[in-house]
């Protein structure tokens, strides 16, 4: 289950890759947009802005994540539904396809991209974002602490990425026309344990939702005194370095 409150806590820093990539998306006039991925809706909202013919179409496995968004919907015009983007097929040929910090959460989602380009229009767009930031602290250290027996938390999901060269084979080699790039955001966050509140609703969250009341408050307090030594808070905030991957690619 994913909490939309507490994902919409860094609103702004979470929407700076979303408007890159769309930024590098040249669609003049599309008429169908699907953004995978959706979550709260809050990124989506802004599609109808950007391309005021289109309908644009918000997908998510998350009922929660999609209950909020409802409430930015446009009858017509923008609307959202429950569905895993594993096994979501498109009503028609799509004109841009969006996933914002999704795919990772699919294990070797590389294999998914020559799906999605074959749902696209003839000269459509395939736009995605995924964080690179797996072998930093946050992670690192999140991965350590999930595997010590005493959570007994058996299997849990855990994020990935490849790296952008990898996307570009794999575009390039059903047709696309292909640009990669990758950004290292310093996101400055503010507040207590700020690194703890950042990930815990996105990266932590499948193993905190694991644990029961009891457990998840040990862990979280350990998780983050750790995390406090990684991310030392600074007079203007504490830094989080945080790697974006991101692919666009024309059919």
């Amino acid at each position: 289950m994913w909490d939309p409150g507490q994902y919409l806590k860094y609103a702004d820093e979470r929407g700076r890759p979303f408007a890159d990539l769309i930024g590098r998306v040249a669609a003049e006039r599309p008429g169908y947009v699907v953004d995978l991925g959706c979550g709260p809706g809050n990124l989506t909202a802004t599609l109808i802005r950007r391309w005021p013919i289109a309908y644009v179409e918000g997908v998510d496995s998350s009922a929660e994540m999609i209950e909020k968004a409802t409430t930015v919907a446009v009858p017509g015009r923008l609307e959202f539904h429950v569905g895993d983007l594993r096994q979501w097929e498109p009503r028609r040929p799509v004109d841009v396809l969006v996933s914002n910090a999704t795919l990772q959460w699919v294990p070797d989602h590389i294999r998914l991209l020559p799906k999605l380009v074959r749902f696209l229009a003839p000269g459509g767009w395939l736009a995605f974002q995924v964080p690179g930031n797996f072998s930093e602290p946050s992670h690192k250290i999140l991965r350590e602490l999930a595997g010590e027996p005493r959570w007994s938390l058996g299997d849990v999901a855990f994020p990935s990425s490849h790296q952008p060269a990898e996307y570009v084979a794999a575009l390039a080699a059903v047709g696309c026309r292909v640009d990669a790039w990758e950004t290292t955001y310093l996101h400055i966050l503010s507040g207590a344990d700020p690194v703890f509140e950042w990930i815990s609703g996105t990266g932590a969250r499948p193993v905190l939702a694991a644990l029961g009341p009891e457990a998840r408050a040990e862990f979280s307090a350990v998780y983050k005194a750790r995390l406090r030594e990684a991310y030392p808070p600074r007079d203007y905030g504490t830094v989080l370095p945080f790697r974006r991957l991101f692919a666009v690619a024309t059919k």
